[in-house]
């Protein structure tokens, strides 16, 4: 397979994963407000409240920086010397576990913002909603972060 084709799919591979990334929370959010999950049943829980928020902020403080940051290190230390085949496997691996590390406490959020009806689950989502436009897959920011150049004819 030749490279460009390689460029491409490795792309449209990095926009499924965000499509599944949005699916889960769009999927419970479309849920919730139509009342198919229980909303509010951990509302009069003080101390559960006070626990969820807690956990939602600090794992909101530790992966939005951990997820950008931690990419950016790979892919300046790790992939710049490997072929361009294992460079675009590598790179898609580590966008996988980049919007992992943002999805897992985007989820919990979610859920313990239903859950509590505490906006602190809610303001926390909506940090790593915007957190995640920044890992938006596309081919130009492919090309640019791997250093690979189309050929001009």
């Amino acid at each position: 397979m030749n490279m460009e084709k390689q460029i491409k799919m490795t792309t449209r591979k990095m926009a499924w994963n965000y499509v599944i990334f949005w699916s889960l929370p769009l999927t419970l959010i479309l849920l919730a407000e139509n009342e198919l999950f229980p909303v509010g049943v951990w509302a009069e829980n003080v101390n559960l409240n006070y626990l969820l928020d807690t956990i939602a902020i600090l794992a909101t403080a530790l992966c939005v920086p951990l997820s950008l940051k931690l990419f950016s290190k790979v892919l300046h230390q790790k992939l710049g010397t490997l072929t361009i085949t294992k460079a675009l496997n590598r790179y898609l691996q580590w966008g996988r576990v980049r919007l992992l590390i943002l999805a897992v406490p985007f989820w919990f959020n979610l859920l313990a913002f239903y859950l509590t009806l505490s906006n602190t689950g809610l303001y926390c989502a909506l940090i790593i909603a915007t957190a995640s436009l920044f890992c938006i897959p596309s081919e130009k920011q492919l090309r640019s972060e791997l250093h690979i150049y189309k050929d001009k004819d």
